[in-house]
C-alpha cells in the first residue's frame, strides 16, 4: 500500500500545526472504491494480528481517539476498528468528570479504564481534554492546564514501560465538512439524535481550539506515544488510514502465538 505514514505526523520536538494538514487530503485516491481493497486487507491484517494479541497477554494497546464534534469517533470505532474481536476489546468514553472524578487528581478515571496486557482499549475522547477543553473554556487556571503536558507524558510512558503501546490520533475536519455534517443531523430525522445544540458554542470556538491541539499534540508527541493528523472529510479514507497505522504499528509489536503445551501432539483426546 502506497501510503507515507510521515504525511500524517512529525517527529518527536517538532511543532504541529494543525492548519498545515489538510483535511480533504485522500492522497492517490481518487473515489472509495479506488481504497477498497486495500482497507480490506488491512481489516483482514488488523483480526489475526489481534488474534496474536489477545493470546499471548503479553502486550496491549492503546488508541485514543481526538476530534472536534462531528469528526468521526464513533464512526472510526465501528468500521476501521470493527475488525477487532469485541471479546478483546473495551471503548471507554470520556464526558463531563463527575463530582466524585473531580476529587481526585485529573488521570484518576482514566488509568483504570486503561487496557490490560492481551487487549485493545480505544478511548473516545480520554485524558488529552483536559488540555483542551478545560484550556479553551478556561475551567481551571493556566498554571494547572499547563503542568498537565508533562503528567500526560509520563502516565502515557508508565503504561508503555508495562507493555501497552500507545497509538494516538486527531481526526482532522475542515469547519466547512462540519458545518454540512451538522446540518444533517438537524435536517435528518434519524440522526436528529446526534444534534447537540452545545457543538455549536465549541463551534464558535474554533480557531481556540486548533490551538489548543496545537499544543497539545507538540507537546506529547513522543516516541511511545506517538499522534497520527487524520485527514476526516472523507470517512472512507480516514478508515483506510487509521487501518494502515494500525497495521504497521501492530506488526512492530513482533506479536505471536504462546508456545503450546509441551509435546501437544502426544495427547489423546479421550471419546464420550
Amino acid at each position: 500500500m502506497a501510503v507515507d505514514l510521515t504525511e500524517f505526523t512529525r517527529p518527536p520536538g517538532q511543532k504541529f500545526e494543525i492548519h498545515s494538514f489538510d483535511p480533504g487530503y485522500t492522497g492517490k485516491y481518487d473515489k472509495k472504491k479506488d481504497a477498497r481493497e486495500d482497507t480490506e486487507e488491512n481489516l483482514v491484517r488488523l483480526q489475526q494480528l489481534h488474534e496474536k494479541l489477545y493470546a499471548s497477554e503479553s502486550q496491549g494497546l492503546l488508541i485514543v481517539l481526538q476530534a472536534m464534534d462531528t469528526a468521526g469517533k464513533d464512526g472510526t470505532i465501528k468500521h476501521a476498528l470493527g475488525a477487532f474481536n469485541p471479546q478483546g476489546v473495551r471503548v471507554q468514553s470520556f464526558g463531563v468528570p463527575s463530582d466524585e472524578e473531580l476529587g481526585h487528581d485529573f488521570l484518576w478515571r482514566v488509568h483504570q479504564p486503561t487496557p490490560p496486557r492481551g487487549f485493545i482499549g480505544i478511548f473516545n475522547r480520554s485524558h488529552y481534554e483536559d488540555v483542551l477543553v478545560v484550556r479553551v473554556k478556561e475551567l481551571a487556571p493556566r498554571e494547572v492546564w499547563s503542568a498537565r503536558y508533562d503528567h500526560i507524558n509520563n502516565f502515557e510512558r508508565l503504561l508503555a514501560d508495562s507493555g501497552i503501546t500507545i497509538v494516538k490520533f486527531f481526526l482532522n475536519i475542515s469547519p466547512d465538512e462540519q458545518a454540512e455534517r451538522l446540518r444533517e443531523r438537524q435536517e435528518n430525522p434519524e440522526k436528529n439524535w446526534k444534534f447537540n445544540p452545545g457543538d455549536l458554542e465549541d463551534r464558535k470556538l474554533w480557531p481556540d481550539f486548533m490551538k489548543a491541539y496545537d499544543d497539545a499534540l507538540t507537546r506529547c508527541n513522543t516516541p511511545w506515544a506517538p499522534w497520527y493528523v487524520i485527514p476526516a472529510n472523507r470517512k472512507w479514507y480516514r478508515n483506510l488510514v487509521v487501518t494502515e497505522i494500525l497495521v504497521r504499528t501492530m506488526e512492530a509489536m513482533g506479536l505471536d502465538f504462546p508456545d503450546p503445551p509441551p509435546h501437544i501432539e502426544d495427547y489423546i483426546i479421550p471419546e464420550v
